[in-house]
């Protein structure tokens, strides 16, 4: 595909107006000011859009999205045994398969083309993924099951045979994960075994880390240490890791997190919304402890929307100083592009540069909520919505354009999903 004419925001975040871009295959070919003698297929008129990277949600659990709006208004711990858990304990192949197939249709419709992903019923979620053109790297939450032998779990089980069948499928679109769902649910052998097994497998960790007070004093308490602490001390983070929430890291946390190379996937909205807290994120900014963007579940945030994600991130942090220089536009789409990529291992990933996979989204900047422009940047971040976003391409293959789907039957994607939900509801 050819865009012309089109402003782009470039591998630096400058705004360069009335540029010509050519993908070729997954990759984009072409970044310049006049147009290519090469022909790139299909010429996308660019007049009044902004072409950017799309966006990598380093945190979700997708098939949650049956969930959506069923346990609001309640503390944390209610809204888990109460709603969440027995929801849960329902679920089958089926329903998270039109979940998760769901959940990349409303990513794909706000710009997200890659989702860390911590769930279960692994090979469910990564056939919807694969059938919506989306990427995905995806764990199986390990949780404590009370065996001498951890590799007695299934969950284990399910973790390493996962692994083994699917990591660096469809070229690489699909990218499986070791996790351990969190320090409250796992105990030292099952942290030591999984820890052991991604390193030795070449994975990535992805973790819950200090999401709630209770939790992060409740370890203090048990273990003399933080949960940051406790999966230094293990073995979790000698590896790439991904730590989820980190909203009560306090001390040597940060120090911990900045010498491992860990990055944090800050979740504001879900955060608020739960009201766990506000993640520090000026100061993991300044002390370049890498920091990506989440959206955790529908079900605790309710929208996948990632413009009004960004927008909260950066917020949330000028009140939690009470200091609007806290967090910039700048250092916001950094978190929500290029960081999110390099936190999935997807090196040539998330920038407009060539070479680059294809990772593009397209957002209409003729609209009125985003005129007049003394700073795009800033408009993007403060301004921009979900809906303003007209495409969005993974590998170089359009997966979303004007409300179509190319790639999944949307209106069977929706029914099916709400069929799912009705049952299991029956069945509680």
């Amino acid at each position: 595909m050819l865009f012309k004419n089109i402003t782009i925001l470039d591998e630096n975040l400058e705004v360069r107006e009335h540029m010509f871009v050519g993908t070729d295959g997954a990759r984009i070919a072409y970044i310049g000011k006049t147009e290519p003698k090469t022909d790139y297929g299909r010429a996308y008129d660019g007049s009044g859009r902004l072409l950017m990277s799309a966006f990598y949600n380093c945190h979700g659990h997708s098939p949650m999205a049956l969930m959506r709006g069923y346990g609001e208004n309640m503390v944390l711990q209610d809204w888990l045994t109460k709603r969440i858990f027995p929801f849960e304990a329902k679920l089958d192949s089926k329903a998270v398969y039109w979940a998760t197939l769901l959940t990349m249709a409303e990513s794909l419709r706000f710009g997200i083309v890659s989702t860390s992903d911590m769930y279960y019923f692994i090979d469910d979620m990564v056939a919807a993924t694969i059938d919506s053109g989306a990427k995905a790297n995806i764990s199986r939450a390990i949780v404590s099951g009370g065996e001498s032998d951890v590799w007695k779990l299934a969950s284990m089980q399910e973790m390493k045979r996962t692994f083994e069948a699917y990591h660096q499928a469809e070229d690489g679109r699909i990218r499986m994960d070791v996790s351990i769902h969190a320090e409250y649910t796992s105990d030292v052998a099952e942290v030591e075994a999984v820890s052991a097994y991604g390193r030795e497998a070449g994975a990535r960790m992805h973790v819950h880390v200090s999401e709630t007070k209770s939790e992060h004093e409740a370890c203090k308490a048990k273990r003399g240490m933080t949960p940051v602490q406790y999966f230094a001390k293990y073995g979790a983070f000698d590896m790439p890791a991904t730590a989820a929430h980190c909203v009560w890291i306090e001390g040597e946390d940060f120090d911990i997190l900045k010498e491992k190379g860990v990055t944090v996937a800050s979740n504001p909205v879900s955060n608020l919304k739960l009201a766990s807290g506000v993640c520090n994120v000026p100061e993991l900014l300044k002390r370049d402890i890498r920091v990506a963007i989440g959206t955790d579940s529908v079900a605790s945030n309710n929208s996948l929307n990632f413009f009004e994600e960004m927008k909260v991130f950066a917020l949330a942090s000028k009140m939690y100083y009470q200091d609007p220089t806290a967090v910039t536009p700048r250092q916001t789409l950094l978190a929500a592009t290029r960081n999110g990529a390099l936190a999935q291992g997807r090196e040539d990933c998330g920038l407009v540069k060539e070479g680059f996979r294809a990772d593009l989204l397209v957002v209409d900047i003729d609209q009125p909520n985003m005129n007049p422009v003394h700073n795009m940047l800033n408009n993007l971040v403060y301004s921009a919505s979900g809906t303003d976003i007209c495409l969005t391409m993974a590998d170089g293959k359009v997966l979303y354009e004007n409300g179509s789907y190319p790639t999944l039957d949307l209106e069977k994607t929706i029914a099916e999903a709400n069929a799912a939900t009705r049952r299991i509801l029956a069945a509680l």
